[in-house]
């Protein structure tokens, strides 16, 4: 149970970051507990992890602000082990080296800021920039779902404590914390078509088979193509046919006289022969 000194400290931490939020950074305590906070950050440009929604925890001693909180990350994200306490200056590791001046918004501004980093520590794992970079594209599934695992009730994840957040849950943690933020995920899933179960594209819906009405039927032509079109079309073909016959026109002429020669030889040969 938090002191009467943390509760109001926090309370008044929580009011300052929602007023004026650090960049990329979001936060706030969960409604049934003051020192369990809830925190997102948006991978900023430049970096593996831009656009990536990362979810995690700061659960706070009761004797905060002497003591510094416990740090974990969630969301999987190719810099950090999920859900494990992160040995940094500003967490739980290092208690003596905690600056009580220090708030909610400088520790997870430090937090960031070590995440784009290239600094080891427990809890830290190493990833080519490219892994990264599919961690990130798959950070709202993972939050919502739970990584397409099978959803658990509110009391089972009470239960579970804080540390295993993320076991099973089906994304139900993060949508008790996040419920607004969760919505807006399930409709960019659908919107992008990417399945809850397993994170993957879905094939694009096959479109089905158009039958002709008696009218565009009549007119020899494609559903969807106009009358204009069809008429172009003979024209087109037309035109197509006068050229040949224009490319062709002396051809036709030598022809003709040709014929029109052999024929006259013939009538000529069998006027002779009648006459002898």
């Amino acid at each position: 149970m938090a002191t009467s000194a943390a509760t109001k400290r926090l309370t008044k931490e929580y009011a300052a970051i929602s007023k004026s939020p650090p960049p990329y950074i979001v936060a706030h305590p969960s409604e049934k507990n003051i020192l369990e906070w809830h925190y997102i950050l948006t991978g900023p440009p430049d970096t593996p992890y831009v656009g990536g929604q990362y979810w995690g925890t700061l659960i706070f001693p009761p004797d905060y602000p002497f003591a510094p909180p416990a740090i974990r990350m969630h969301t999987p994200s190719g810099r950090f082990q999920p859900s494990t306490r992160l040995c940094l200056s500003i967490s739980d590791y290092h208690p003596k080296s905690f600056n009580p001046a220090w708030e909610v918004s400088t520790i997870l501004t430090g937090l960031l800021s070590f995440m784009t980093s290239e600094e080891m520590t427990t809890g830290s794992v190493r990833a080519s920039e490219q892994e990264r970079k599919l961690f990130a594209q798959r950070t709202r599934w993972f939050n919502s779902t739970g990584g397409g695992t099978k959803q658990t009730s509110t009391q089972t994840l009470q239960a579970r404590g804080n540390s295993n957040i993320r076991a099973g849950d089906g994304g139900a943690k993060f949508r008790l914390e996040w419920p607004e933020v969760d919505e807006d995920n399930l409709k960019w899933m659908e919107k992008k078509r990417i399945d809850p179960a397993t994170g993957l594209l879905r094939p694009a819906p096959s479109s089905s088979q158009t039958h002709c009405s008696p009218a565009v039927s009549g007119l020899g032509q494609r559903p969807g193509t106009s009358a204009t079109v069809v008429h172009d079309a003979a024209q087109i073909a037309r035109e197509a046919g006068q050229g040949s016959l224009s490319r062709n026109k002396w051809k036709i002429v030598f022809g003709a006289i040709m014929l029109y020669i052999l024929i006259a030889r013939a009538l000529g040969d069998g006027a002779i022969s009648s006459s002898a």
